[in-house]
């Protein structure tokens, strides 16, 4: 099952149930969007609301969490071609809330942002408060999962030896999530293809065998300390193919198109464009 925030031709926000390219609309949509809970899937299984076909509605990040936690260097071959040794525990910054955009809308590069670089990534919505999960209980946590694209300013990123993550990683539009979030029922996460194309181009290929740290390992690293709340997101890291570690480097252009695959969730586009 798989579920949509969306704006209905009448410009109000609603959730749906998607089913190929039709969404049954589940009713308004609360201020803080599907939140993958299992009161929320099954309220979703039961809509009867009137349906759409995608092309009709708006689609919008499918949830407005609290938090995005993500992590840094958990793939190895994103760690090989940075040059970085492989993590002893997970590499966790933040993203913030309001970088967050839908399906479609358009990522703006600010005028200062000279690197701006694509990373496909699987995202994982919490569905149940947690804290001090163990790994049955951090299993239990994944409400659902979606597909995340963590746009980096390298520039902004690297630009002092702290190393500026939250700025560079949080500039407006900076995390297309979507299109949809979907259930885990019948899916393993430690089987999940993830793949980014750049205007036609193959750029990372990969899936969630290759993760350092899984989604049960992380869940419990971060829920040590931190409560995680329905809602909130965990951008599990992205595999090596980054535009900053080629030769040359690919970073992202004017009328560039990103495509984020995540198997199960399905295609999260986004065109490009530089701030005026």
């Amino acid at each position: 099952m798989k579920a949509v925030r969306f704006e209905d031709p009448r410009g109000e926000v609603r959730v749906g149930r998607l089913d190929g390219d039709s969404i049954q609309d589940a009713g308004p949509s609360g201020p803080r969007g599907f939140l993958a809970s299992d009161a929320a899937w099954a309220e979703l299984k039961r809509a009867d609301g009137p349906t759409y076909s995608v092309g009709e509605v708006r689609l919008l990040h499918p949830v407005v969490p609290e938090k995005i936690l993500a992590i840094g260097l958990n793939y190895r071959s994103h760690a090989d071609e940075s040059q970085l040794e492989v993590p002893s525990v997970p590499v966790v910054f933040a993203k913030y809330p309001s970088a967050l955009i839908g399906d479609g809308e358009e990522i703006v590069i600010p005028r200062e942002e000279t690197r701006p670089d694509y990373e496909g990534e699987l995202a994982v919505v919490i569905g149940r408060r947690t804290y001090r999960a163990d790994r049955e209980g951090a299993r239990a946590a994944v409400g659902g999962i979606s597909a995340m694209h963590d746009v980096s300013g390298r520039r902004a990123q690297l630009e002092t030896p702290l190393r500026q993550f939250t700025l560079g990683k949080s500039f407006d539009t900076f995390a297309p999530m979507g299109p949809c979030i979907a259930s885990v029922d019948g899916l393993s996460l430690d089987d999940i293809d993830v793949r980014t194309t750049v205007s036609g181009e193959v750029m990372q290929d990969a899936n969630t065998r290759d993760l350092i740290f899984g989604v049960e390992e992380l869940i419990m690293y971060l829920s040590a300390g931190l409560t995680l709340e329905p809602g909130d997101v965990i951008a599990t890291g992205t595999p090596g193919g980054v535009g900053d570690s080629r030769t040359p480097p690919r970073y992202l252009r004017e009328g560039d198109v990103v495509e984020i695959y995540v198997s199960g969730v399905g295609t999260l586009t986004n065109p490009v464009r530089m701030e005026r």
